[in-house]
């Protein structure tokens, strides 16, 4: 508990001018690290053994309604090998230059390599892994030598084809040739962001404490937000009805543990605020942005990532649809006296697509792609970018 010590005395002290204002939950908030750290399933947990895993068709079998709609959601399609990434292979001999780098994807001993050349030079990598779905883009891993490496060029879905992966430098610089080269293949990985990214990707990336590439379950399934379910299944077959008990369900979370919960891949305030990231790329942290609205107060269930977004189908993109989860809160007409149940006044404006004006879209830099602030606030027009 000595992280959380510091983290309640780091928030009881004043916040620099210009800092973003803490929540009013603060003090009942964790970073992700925190919450692995303490007994029982929460997701990224690594410390189940790979039998306890049953995997997803297992799960299909008793809950086909929710799997079958489960499967065509983004979280579905969050990992593959590279070798069956369609944009790579539809990219193969196709050579296209990023920076001072020119790159061709071709087949390799029946995987996929990414052959980078620079100054009349060039190495091959096979390609391991491709991360993401086609929602906004996928970037792609491989391992050399024992580390795993991030490709130094990402496929964006709204370019239809490959730019530089964010935050890499593709201009050569005064190194050697070879240095240079391994430079326009990827960056190396640390150790935590090669299993945060095999763990938010897909289900089991860890298990008995150390990190198991070979045996993982692709994309998020059932048992990455459920845990382990060898236990559940073997006394649901049985006909106990202890078996319920054998699985962790997340809508028993209180609102903070629920936001804090999808956190654990998309970032909580805590895992945002020790990085002391600002400006609009926390935009990505969904919940991060979410607990620092004015609605969100001392945590409302109405309020979580779960109240608008069903994990268990796509993700829906008509703003109208949403309309009735700010209804629940807000009143209807401004003739209408504000309650417990609908604390939050009328919009002056109206009743109709409230998100396209309350929950802004920006640009992130390098990503080709405008994603919802969940910030919920009033936006004033040329307003800078709240942090």
């Amino acid at each position: 508990m000595i992280l959380l010590c510091i983290l309640l005395l780091l928030a009881a002290m004043p916040a620099p001018a210009g800092a973003p204002e803490n929540p009013a939950t603060v003090s009942q908030q964790m970073s992700t690290a925190e919450r692995l750290n303490r007994p029982g399933w929460w997701p990224r947990k690594g410390t189940f053994a790979r039998d306890d895993y049953v995997g997803p068709a297992q799960c299909t079998a008793c809950h086909k309604s929710l799997a079958d709609t489960q499967k065509n959601s983004a979280m579905a399609r969050t990992s593959s090998p590279a070798s069956e990434s369609p944009n790579l292979i539809a990219a193969e001999a196709k050579p296209f230059t990023l920076g001072a780098f020119t790159y061709k994807i071709q087949p390799s001993f029946g995987s996929i390599a990414n052959s980078v050349s620079v100054g009349g030079a060039s190495i091959s990598e096979p390609l391991g892994w491709a991360f993401g779905s086609d929602k906004v883009g996928q970037t792609y891993v491989f391992e050399k030598d024992g580390r795993f490496f991030e490709s130094a060029f990402s496929y964006f879905t709204a370019l239809h084809g490959f730019d530089g992966t964010p935050g890499l430098n593709l201009l050569p610089s005064q190194d050697s040739l070879q240095e240079n080269l391994r430079k326009g293949a990827g960056r190396p990985l640390t150790n935590e962001l090669a299993r945060g990214c095999f763990g938010c990707h897909n289900t089991a990336a860890e298990t008995g404490g150390k990190f198991d590439r070979e045996h993982l379950i692709p994309n998020v399934t059932c048992e990455a937000c459920h845990g382990p379910g060898a236990n559940h299944v073997a006394l649901q077959r049985s006909g106990l009805e202890a078996g319920g008990g054998l699985i962790f369900n997340p809508k028993h979370l209180s609102p903070i543990e629920s936001v804090d919960f999808c956190g654990s891949c998309h970032r909580t305030w805590w895992d945002v605020m020790l990085t002391e990231e600002v400006g609009v790329s926390t935009i990505l942290a969904a919940p991060y942005r979410l607990v620092k609205s004015r609605c969100w107060g001392n945590g409302d269930a109405r309020l979580t990532c779960v109240a608008c977004h069903n994990p268990h189908e796509p993700l829906v993109h008509d703003p109208a649809a949403y309309d009735q989860r700010c209804l629940n809160c807000h009143t209807l007409k401004a003739v209408s006296q504000t309650a417990n149940q609908h604390p939050g006044t009328s919009c002056p404006v109206g009743v109709n697509q409230c998100v396209t004006c309350h929950m802004p879209k920006y640009e992130v830099p390098d990503m080709h792609y405008r994603f919802t602030d969940h910030m919920i606030r009033i936006v004033k027009t040329d307003a800078a970018f709240p942090n």
